[in-house]
C-alpha cells in the first residue's frame, strides 16, 4: 500500500482507505481473549454446551473483534501509512455496534473509510470508520468510528 502523506488525507474523507487481510478466529485465540478479560461465558469457552446455544458453536467476543483493530488489522493493511508522521495514536472511539456474532473458525477483516481529518496542535485527528466484515455474510461483525492522532 502507498503511503499517504498529511496534505493528500483531506482529499480522501469519504474514501475507503485500507482493507486489511483476512484473520481467522479460531478457540485458541476465544480462550485467550477470554483469560485476559475474564469473561468466561459459555458461549465463548464451552464448546459442547454453546452448540446447544442460539449460535450452534462457541462465538468470539464482541470486543475481540473490536481489540482485533488495534492489532490485526492496523498491521495486517487496515491503515495506510502516512509519510513523515513520528506516531500514530489510538485516540478512542465514537459509535461501536455489533451486528452479527463470529463463530469460531470464522475470518474477519477490516475495511477503513476515512470520514474526517481536523486539525490540531502539531496532529491530525482522524475519524475513521472500520467495517469488520465476516467472510460470506452479509451483515458485518462490528462497526466502529476510530479516532487517530497522526503527530507530525
Amino acid at each position: 500500500m502507498k503511503a499517504l502523506t498529511p496534505q493528500q488525507l483531506p482529499e480522501k474523507v469519504g474514501q475507503e482507505l485500507a482493507v486489511s487481510d483476512w484473520v481467522e478466529v479460531t478457540q485458541a485465540r476465544i480462550n485467550l481473549f477470554a483469560e485476559a478479560t475474564g469473561d468466561h461465558q459459555f458461549i465463548h469457552v464451552d464448546p459442547e454446551k454453546a452448540a446447544q446455544g442460539p449460535f450452534g458453536t462457541t462465538v468470539a467476543h464482541g470486543f475481540m473483534s473490536l481489540s482485533m483493530l488495534a492489532g490485526d488489522f492496523l498491521s495486517g493493511g487496515g491503515m495506510p501509512e502516512i509519510s513523515g508522521a513520528k506516531m500514530l495514536l489510538n485516540y478512542g472511539l465514537n459509535r461501536v455496534r455489533f451486528p452479527s456474532p463470529v463463530r469460531v473458525g470464522s475470518r474477519l477483516r477490516s475495511r477503513a473509510t476515512l470520514q474526517a481529518v481536523e486539525q490540531g496542535q502539531g496532529f491530525l485527528q482522524l475519524t475513521v470508520l472500520n467495517t469488520i466484515e465476516i467472510e460470506g455474510e452479509s451483515k458485518p461483525a462490528c462497526t466502529a468510528e476510530s479516532l487517530f492522532r497522526v503527530y507530525l
